[in-house]
């Protein structure tokens, strides 16, 4: 039954899914497959008119968002790799601790994205602070991949310090570190 289910939905793309499974009627040749396949796709119409609801008040609340960071933050949009949705999460980070804030050094340690020295012996190496909140920290770690794959200078850094002989998780360390130190 799934199968056939599959092969029913295979040509259409998944806009068009959403939008005609929200639409149909549990009547005509979806009940001429039998119950079960009335069923689920009664399930489907569900799923996607909740999705279609929660898509709606997702845009209207970034409608609402988009202006209220843009008016206190504009220099924190304007830097490459930063949305609303991740300048809003420092935005939210920083005034959750107005006085923790004495200099980019504490913003990164309240962030999680502070080095921290862990070497032994003759291994001289970093790892990142474990506290602070995870929700920036998640910004940063986004605001980092998207560099990485969309920024020309960090394209660049990102090479280099491969030819250096440092893994991804290390270049990813020190992106993190610098754009906490730049936001």
């Amino acid at each position: 039954m799934l199968l056939m289910r599959r092969r029913a939905w295979r040509h259409i793309s998944h806009a068009a899914v959403r939008t005609q499974s929200g639409c149909a009627r549990a009547s005509g040749w979806l009940v001429n497959r039998g119950l079960n396949i009335a069923l689920n796709d009664r399930t489907v119409q569900t799923a996607s008119r909740r999705w279609q609801a929660l898509q709606a008040e997702i845009d209207d609340l970034d409608g609402q968002l988009t202006p209220l960071v843009t008016a206190v933050a504009p220099e924190l949009i304007s830097l490459p790799g930063v949305g609303v949705d991740t300048a809003g999460r420092l935005l939210v980070t920083a005034g959750d601790n107005p006085g923790g804030l004495r200099s980019e050094r504490s913003f990164a340690c309240l962030c999680g994205v502070a080095p921290v020295l862990v070497s032994s012996g003759r291994t001289d190496r970093h790892r990142l602070h474990r506290g602070g909140d995870r929700n920036a920290d998640s910004a940063l770690w986004r605001i980092a991949l998207v560099r990485m794959h969309c920024h020309q200078p960090t394209k660049d850094y990102v090479a280099r310090r491969t030819a250096e002989g440092r893994t991804k998780k290390e270049i990813l360390r020190c992106l993190k570190r610098y754009i906490a130190r730049e936001a």
